[in-house]
């Protein structure tokens, strides 16, 4: 049987029906709790800069959040490896909105004035082959000793799983926020089904 894409079937069907992630496309949901994670940590999410750091091409999670943030005063930031940049429609998007956007090929030029960093893992079934996969693996690996160029008062999120993109021993770090973002994203789903429910 094939499988119905999100738009189609949200086409044909008569009842609400919530995207929670379409294969390379679009995340919604993840978006919502991603936004609300930043207000949770932060405070706020007009004036801030958050760079986007991965996969960026097959990354849904970072198409979604793009998006939504250009309801706020934002400023974006993308690090990838060149063949993994941000897809064009997305710029194009962020860009109608007035959005300032700005690619970076280091991550370390792009931490120093970030408020959010979001980073994402680089997946290998997004390959044709391991050899393509192992080219791009590992290039942005977040570090302690890498977050000592970031400002003191800023979080870390990712969408987890993470692979190796995050070391470990930054999760003592008040600024990594993932695990509290996981946390969030139960919250947030919970309310979005209650919503859709009508309790």
């Amino acid at each position: 049987m094939q499988r119905l894409g999100g738009k189609r079937a949200a086409n044909h069907c008569r009842k609400p029906l919530i995207n929670a992630g379409d294969g390379v496309g679009e995340h919604p949901t993840q978006a919502l709790l991603d936004v609300f994670t930043i207000r949770e940590e932060i405070g706020t999410v007009n004036g801030l800069t958050i760079t986007m750091v991965g996969d960026l091409k097959h990354g849904r999670t970072v198409h979604s959040l793009a998006r939504l943030l250009t309801l706020y005063n934002v400023q974006l930031r993308y690090v990838s490896p060149p063949e993994l940049g941000i897809p064009m429609d997305v710029i194009q998007f962020v860009a109608s909105k007035g959005i300032p956007q700005e690619r970076f090929q280091s991550l370390e030029a792009a931490l120093p004035e970030t408020d959010v960093l979001y980073v994402t893992r680089i997946q290998r079934e997004r390959f044709n082959s391991q050899e393509e996969y192992d080219k791009v693996c590992g290039l942005f690996i977040v570090t302690p000793q890498l977050m000592t160029r970031a400002k003191r008062k800023m979080v870390v999120m990712h969408p987890l799983p993470r692979v190796f993109e995050i070391s470990p021993e930054l999760d003592s770090d008040p600024r990594a926020a993932y695990f509290r973002q996981a946390e969030c994203g139960m919250y947030v789903r919970m309310a979005l089904l209650a919503m859709v429910l009508g309790k």
